[in-house]
């Protein structure tokens, strides 16, 4: 009888770890979808602010696009994190643009058809003034937001 019992502890523990495993690729597969509500639906055709304290969607959103495509993680580790991240596509690529102002260059990537998790980079870039403009009011807008959430936090 203990036997029969520690062998099934054995089997659901370790089901239950591959239910655990499986459930974790699938919310990944299911957040780099598209799909309404999905992260990369709520990217798609946006400017976003990447700051790590605290922890703004297009950091997060940098970081799940480092994690898919090696080449933009290797491109990270060379440059270095963006003030801001844009992101959209088509029906055959994903583009991505880099933003560093205080740099004033941006970096363009797109995928190579054909070759998933494969990334060509172009640039740099020069930000112009109103593109600077535009960054430096998309930041103000995020700190604004950000210190809201923070002071509702702590109420």
């Amino acid at each position: 009888m203990i036997r029969i019992h520690t062998a099934w502890t054995r089997i659901t523990g370790s089901a239950a770890a591959a239910a655990l495993v499986l459930l974790a690729s699938s919310c990944a597969r299911f957040e780099a979808s598209g799909l309404p509500g999905s992260a990369a639906s709520m990217a798609h055709n946006q400017i976003m602010l990447v700051a790590a304290e605290p922890e703004t969607f297009g950091h997060y959103r940098l970081t799940a696009l480092m994690r898919d495509y090696p080449d933009l993680d290797l491109f990270m580790a060379k440059r270095g994190m963006p003030d801001f991240l844009a992101e959209t596509s088509n029906d055959r690529q994903h583009y991505f643009i880099l933003y560093y102002p205080t740099a004033r260059q941006a970096f363009a990537a797109r995928t190579r058809p054909g070759q998933r998790q494969r990334l060509e980079f172009a640039g740099p870039y020069p930000i112009t003034d109103s593109e600077k403009r535009t960054l430096e009011d998309l930041r103000k807008k995020e700190t604004s937001r950000s210190l809201h959430r923070g002071l509702d936090d702590d109420r």
